[in-house]
């Protein structure tokens, strides 16, 4: 099994026993459930959008600890203040020190969109994304099957959530379906943790164009940035480069600066 494989065996026992602990119907009536949701794809695409997605994660299986004394709201804040088009958060305890409350705690500070960024493969996860406050979610197709994309993204739609799948490689492709509304290519290689946006730029002819393109992983540099729009991408989501850093706050702001000075 790669990793994501092992996190999705992990996962399944301790959602099982969440299911049996708080219902469908229950998070149904969370305050946030009926929340109109704000549009991932009209931010990415609105025009002078930064196309950041700017990621808040403590950790990560691949760097161990990353920042775990970074405070959400301060950093989640600054993100919107300085130019931020969304918000990834992660909600994966174990592997990425999040939590479903990271979500519920920024929320009614923060009106650009937010994908809660997990391991889904029940549907249950998706009523959970949305009882949270989250606007997006995210599939990851290397380790579920067309079927389960296709469910998924149906129980979504229904719900009002847009979505991103995440591809590793262009096979994935045929994975796609017209509930989807982001394609993010993940630029790590699962197999040799190597990450380059080279893969992003590899792939992105072979996305179809109703599709926001979005590249993920290995983002380090505002010229990143403009190389990967050159190419046809509107999104990038960055998260372990910000967050590493002892003030991720200030070096965003530094970050989206500089940005600004190469368009």
């Amino acid at each position: 099994m790669n990793i994501l494989e092992k996190i999705i065996a992990y996962k399944k026992p301790i959602l099982e026993k969440r299911k049996n602990q708080v219902s469908i119907d229950d998070l149904t009536n969370s305050i946030y459930f009926d929340k109109e949701i704000i549009s991932f794809t009209k931010h990415l695409t609105a025009k002078n959008s930064t196309g950041i997605i700017a990621e808040f994660k403590r950790k990560s299986p691949s760097k161990s600890e990353i920042n775990l004394d970074a405070n959400i709201n301060t950093i989640t804040s600054a993100y919107q203040k300085y130019g931020a088009s969304g918000l990834s958060i992660l909600t994966d305890e174990y592997f990425f020190g999040g939590n479903k409350e990271d979500v519920k705690i920024v929320r009614p500070n923060i009106n650009i969109p937010i994908l809660r960024k997990d391991f889904l493969f029940d549907p249950y996860q998706v009523y959970e994304a949305k009882s949270i406050g989250a606007d997006a979610i995210l599939l990851i197709a290397e380790v579920l099957s067309k079927e389960q994309i296709t469910e998924l993204s149906n129980v979504a739609n229904q719900l009002g959530l847009e979505v991103l799948m995440e591809i590793h490689t262009e096979d994935q492709l045929d994975k796609l379906n017209d509930n989807i509304n982001m394609l993010g290519v993940n630029n790590r290689n699962l197999k040799t943790f190597e990450v380059s946006i080279e893969n992003s730029i590899r792939i992105v002819d072979k996305i179809p164009n109703q599709f926001v393109k979005i590249s993920e992983s290995g983002i380090k540099t505002p010229s990143d940035i403009i190389k990967l729009k050159n190419n046809g991408f509107q999104g990038f989501l960055i998260g372990e480069q910000f967050m590493k850093n002892e003030y991720p706050d200030t070096y965003f702001s530094e970050f989206v600066t500089a940005l600004n000075n190469l368009k």
